[in-house]
């Protein structure tokens, strides 16, 4: 059984899609540039704000993507749970898993004080150990330091930590930072990913989390 298990946000615990997506056209409507479907963004997110701006806007200088990195959060600050929503069972789960004494913390490429708005927002009752969001001192997943900030300030072996996400980047985390992980189907990015990123385990509903997590076994 773990003792220990990590969310990645976006895409995992809450579809934040849409206002992430609204908040970057807004960001490139303000520079002149032009905007994109809210669909194209499930392959730009992942990798934190800054490379989120320059994959929607390839040919943006530094400079550039400062003024739209403060449109976007003039704009996402006010508006970050607009359309935002849970994943079904998402609630549900994490009730479960702290009445049974397993530790839940997040651990997201967001930025701090958007992450720590969001789940304060969502999941006002969830008491989490932890929710470590992108600072400028750490670096972003898939570099492991979020990871090993979630377990100093909630100590467990690695052995007993799982790590939850919905893309390569989240179990590309995971594997460097030596802890189990399992991807989840409902996010943004296909199946086919987590299968090439070589998750341990790919769950199609939350349920499953619980199930594995729960495992008396080290790992199904």
């Amino acid at each position: 059984m773990k003792s220990l298990v990590i969310f990645d946000l976006d895409g995992t615990l809450l579809n934040t899609i849409a206002d992430l997506g609204t908040a970057c056209n807004y960001a490139l409507e303000k520079m002149g540039y032009p905007s994109h479907p809210i669909s194209a963004y499930n392959f730009m997110v992942g990798n934190g704000v800054r490379k989120l701006m320059q994959r929607a806007e390839p040919d943006a200088d530094p400079a550039t993507i400062d003024r739209l990195l403060e449109y976007f959060r003039e704009y996402y600050d006010q508006h970050c749970t607009d359309n935002t929503v849970p994943y079904p069972g998402i609630p549900e789960l994490l009730e479960e898993l702290t009445s049974k004494g397993v530790k839940v913390a997040v651990a997201t490429n967001k930025y701090q004080s958007a992450a720590t708005h969001i789940i304060n927002h969502y999941f006002p009752d969830i008491p989490f150990v932890a929710v470590m969001g992108q600072i400028e001192e750490r670096p972003v997943k898939p570099d492991p330091s979020v990871v090993f900030a979630v377990l100093s300030a909630s100590p467990a072996p690695k052995a007993d930590v799982v790590f939850v996400g919905d893309s390569a980047v989240d179990i590309e985390t995971a594997r460097r930072a030596c802890v189990d992980s399992i991807g989840v189907t409902w996010g943004f990015r296909p199946i086919s990913e987590l299968r090439r990123a070589y998750a341990d385990n790919i769950v199609n509903n939350p349920q499953d989390i619980m199930r594995i997590v729960t495992s008396p076994y080290s790992f199904l």
